[in-house]
């Protein structure tokens, strides 16, 4: 088990601890439950601020480009668009996993990525795109806060092969 390090960010849950459980509702209406995927595979689990952006679908055609050397891992991807709009992002975009409809910031409450953000100096609530590994044992093996999109998914395939 990883030791627990401390994340930039303290609503961050910790490396080494236990990852939030959540139930989730997919593109096609399926409730997902975190849990579910314990003792079967790994998941990564990335949190984007909206479908069809530029730095949300470089980062989700990221993933579909290199979808299958994630062997024995779940990818879910999570924003607070609604199951509509993450079909539509699907289709549009060919990706191979599902997307989670977060509505109400629940999940990313739990992960600490619900925050306040600024854009040409207006303040709102978002989601900070951050990105967490969580083993089949379901704790929570790599913290990637504040993701950049350029190179992220090599660093995610690389702390999978050192589970």
């Amino acid at each position: 088990m990883a030791s627990k390090i401390k994340t930039p960010n303290p609503s961050l849950p910790l490396e080494g601890s236990p990852a939030p459980d959540f139930t989730g509702t997919d593109q096609e209406g399926r409730q997902v439950k975190l849990s579910g995927f314990k003792g079967k595979k790994n998941v990564v689990l990335y949190f984007y601020p909206k479908d069809m952006t530029p730095g949300c679908t470089t980062e989700a055609c990221d993933f579909r480009d290199q979808f299958k050397k994630f062997k024995d891992t779940a990818i879910l991807g999570v924003s607070t668009d609604p199951e509509e709009r993450h079909l539509k992002f699907i289709e549009k975009y060919s990706l191979p996993f599902s997307l989670i409809a977060d509505t109400g910031q629940d999940i990313a409450r739990r992960y600490g990525v619900w925050q306040e953000k600024s854009l040409y100096g207006r303040k709102f609530m978002g989601i900070v795109r951050s990105t967490f590994v969580i083993d089949k044992k379901g704790n929570l093996r790599k913290v990637f806060p504040k993701v950049k999109v350029k190179g992220h998914v090599d660093e995610v395939l690389q702390t999978l092969k050192e589970i």
